[in-house]
């Protein structure tokens, strides 16, 4: 490893904050244009409402950008942030960040979900929001070192190009001897000439000597921070325990710890073997419920998914502890080790591959018609050395197979390339040609909203079809699972505030599977309730997996399993026990509420945020082509006869396509009446004044948003 070439241009001691009950009470800010470091404390009002994590985020954010700014304005923050409850070693999940910025893809708040030690380290370093702004002149590289209390500022040059060689370039770098104390932050050239850049977090594997990645996917923040001209930010601490946070009641933080943790150490190897075979558990279950995107999301299961899932990654995965955080018993970060690309510029080289997850298997491999599990290891391995979000980098790929198998383009138009569905070797190259901005992939690297535009532009392509086809809403491609039969699915990625990502409301098994809410008011009961609890994860610093992907035995014998009860009483005890703040499973609804209202008038003081951005593509309700009926005959024949009582004898295929259509377009339609009703929100999907001023969000600013929009 060469000597890296890091000049110091800025450096600032200060005295580094106690954390006290989850909290340090202060934000750092870097402006990049004009090298200012700004520490100041975050006010008693700011902690009460917006609670930590993507509130802290989205405050920042909000006061530092106008509602002209845009993903490439120097005034664009990317905000990272914690949560109070962040970092604690030991509680299942226990280790993430919040990174958040307005995204090139959706000119909204793009808020993503990251494991890694970065996070912890930041908070443990004396700030519990950190802010980066403005535009860097030169490459550069951000230190903030909790253990000699400095912040340093770095132009740099002749770093690595690649965002795994240059993580564990800047790990040794700042941390010879201890490389655990350094986690990075990087994107990589992919986010330079793509839309959707990730940024990887890093932490040090010490039992296998190495740095791994997870990865702050959706939405292009790594773009961001590529356009800023920044190559890493680097946190440095040292050891970490349950005292580190300081909690309130250190004996009530251990023994919810412990009874969570024991939990599911007892329960996963019998559930779902996270610890083993991580999310690729839920390959199989998807394709037997016909929800796992095989084609652009055309189909939902495939004859060969068994070689993508689970009986497959079992004996490719590297044994050993897999944890992204110190301690966390669900261990689902797994890798690959000793796996050799046959492209691009490692080919026949030997790396360690971070991944796949559920989403890489499924978005670029079953519906891109891709199935072998060492194209999706190589696609998985190039997207994040590039720093390229898998799920948008492989929906992308799926509404260009389809547009190429439907003449919409042609050889000419993607330089020679096939790209029908399973075309393994040309879907690498097109992803080189992302990471490089050339060729064909200099256009799908501006994601699906973009290339529609694009073909019906230059190559005469059918609007209409793509609009169908073209999987994404806000701007934002889809995450991985199949909608067309739970309509409470749909609503939970069209009315997701960021765009469609399952984060928010993963309703599909409850509502398709189960019937637990077959009227719209249950449907929009759910689209309340599920937003809300696991917007509360993000702003205390936790993972989801834990909640509800791991249940207790007897769960199902309670009054509203899909809840896991519970789990949200062992949450609220979680975080009464560190910040001493009393709370119950309910205030954690109402924490969450004024936060997740808040991103919502955050959307519409950017220009967005109201009904007619709430809309997705029909293939996400139901059947687009007679092929795609075709599949599923009996099925929509049946719902056409019995659930609206139509004669169809005399009905061609495309006939009961169109009347099928009609009907599920209704009801998407009066689900958003029924969740805007629930949420407090106008019939145009705009909080009222009385639900802002009911969650105690009613400053002047927000107001007058609102008042600008016809709410008064």
């Amino acid at each position: 490893m060469g000597q890296l070439n890091l000049k110091e241009t800025k450096s600032v001691s200060y005295e580094r904050a106690e954390v006290k009950k989850g909290y340090t009470d202060f934000s750092l800010r870097v402006n990049l244009t004009t090298t200012d470091i700004i520490i100041n404390p975050i006010e008693a009002a700011v902690k009460e409402k917006f609670i930590g994590g993507k509130g802290y985020d989205l405050w920042m954010m909000w006061n530092a950008v106008s509602g002209d700014t845009r993903w490439d304005s120097p005034e664009n923050a990317i905000c990272i942030s914690s949560g109070p409850l962040g970092g604690t070693p030991g509680y299942p999940g226990g280790g993430k960040s919040i990174v958040t910025a307005i995204s090139p893809s959706t000119g909204i708040p793009i808020d993503s979900n990251v494991g890694g030690y970065f996070g912890p380290y930041k908070k443990f370093a004396g700030f519990d929001v950190i802010q980066i702004d403005g535009k860097a002149e030169q490459d550069t590289v951000i230190l903030i070192d909790g253990i000699e209390n400095k912040i340093k500022v770095f132009s740099a040059s002749d770093l690595p190009k690649d965002s795994y060689e240059m993580s564990a370039a800047l790990t040794h770098h700042f941390d010879k001897e201890k490389p655990v104390n350094v986690s990075v932050v990087t994107a990589g050239p992919g986010a330079e000439k793509t839309y959707f850049g990730c940024l990887n977090f890093s932490w040090w594997d010490s039992g296998r000597k190495m740095v791994r990645y997870k990865q702050a996917g959706r939405g292009g923040i790594g773009t961001v921070f590529a356009d800023k001209r920044v190559k890493a930010i680097v946190a440095r601490f040292g050891s970490v325990s349950m005292k580190t946070n300081h909690p309130a009641d250190l004996e009530a933080l251990k023994k919810v710890t412990k009874a969570h943790a024991k939990e599911i150490a007892t329960l996963d190897p019998k559930q779902n073997r996270m610890s083993v075979v991580g999310t690729t558990h839920l390959v199989p279950i998807m394709n037997d419920h016909d929800c796992l995107p095989v084609h652009n999301f055309k189909f939902g299961s495939h004859p060969e998914s068994h070689v993508i899932g689970e009986e497959v990654f079992q004996y490719i995965f590297d044994k050993g502890f897999d944890g992204c955080w110190k301690g966390c018993t669900v261990a689902c970060a797994h890798g690959v080790k000793n796996f050799s690309p046959f492209t691009g510029p490692y080919r026949g080289k030997k790396v360690f591959v971070d991944g796949p997850e559920y989403e890489t298997v499924a978005g670029c491999g079953s519906s891109l018609g891709i199935f072998d599990a060492q194209t999706i290891l190589e696609i998985n391995f190039y997207c994040d050395a590039y720093g390229m979000d898998t799920i948008s980098v492989g929906t992308s790929i799926a509404f260009v197979m389809e547009c190429f198998e439907n003449k919409l383009l042609t050889l000419e138009h993607t330089g020679g390339m096939d790209l029908s569905f399973g075309s393994r070797y040309n879907t690498l190259e097109l992803i080189h040609q992302m990471a490089r901005g050339e060729g064909f992939g200099a256009i799908v690297g501006k994601g699906i909203r973009r290339m529609k535009t694009i073909f019906a532009r230059d190559f005469g392509a059918d609007p209409a079809f793509m609009q169908d086809i073209g999987m994404e809403s806000k701007g934002l491609e889809f995450s991985e699972y199949i909608t067309k039969e739970s309509l409470a699915q749909q609503g939970g990625y069209g009315l997701a505030l960021k765009g469609p990502q399952h984060d928010e409301a993963w309703l599909i098994f409850l509502d398709m599977v189960h019937n637990f809410m077959p009227t719209f008011e249950d449907k929009a009961e759910a689209l309340h309730w599920f937003p809300m609890f696991r917007t509360w994860f993000g702003l205390c610093g936790l993972c989801k997996l834990p909640w509800n992907d791991i249940v207790p035995e007897d769960n199902k014998d309670t009054a509203e399993p899909a809840k896991v009860a519970k789990h949200v009483g062992w949450y609220a005890d979680f975080f009464t026990a560190v910040t001493g703040r009393k709370v119950g499973p309910d205030d954690l609804i109402t924490m969450s509420e004024a936060v997740y209202n808040f991103q919502r008038v955050f959307n519409l003081k950017m220009g967005y945020g109201t009904r007619e951005h709430d809309t997705i593509p029909y293939r996400s309700m139901g059947p687009v082509t007679a092929e795609e009926y075709q599949s599923r005959a009996d099925r929509y024949d049946t719902q056409l006869t019995e659930k609206y009582n139509l004669d169809i004898a005399d009905m061609d295929t495309d006939a009961k396509v169109a009347a099928l259509r009609e009907r599920r377009e209704e009801q998407y339609e009066l689900l958003k009446d029924a969740v805007y009703l629930r949420r407090g929100w106008t019939p145009n999907g705009i909080p009222t004044v009385e639900t802002i001023k009911r969650l105690g969000i009613d400053y002047p600013e927000v107001l007058e948003v609102l008042k600008k929009n016809g709410v008064e």
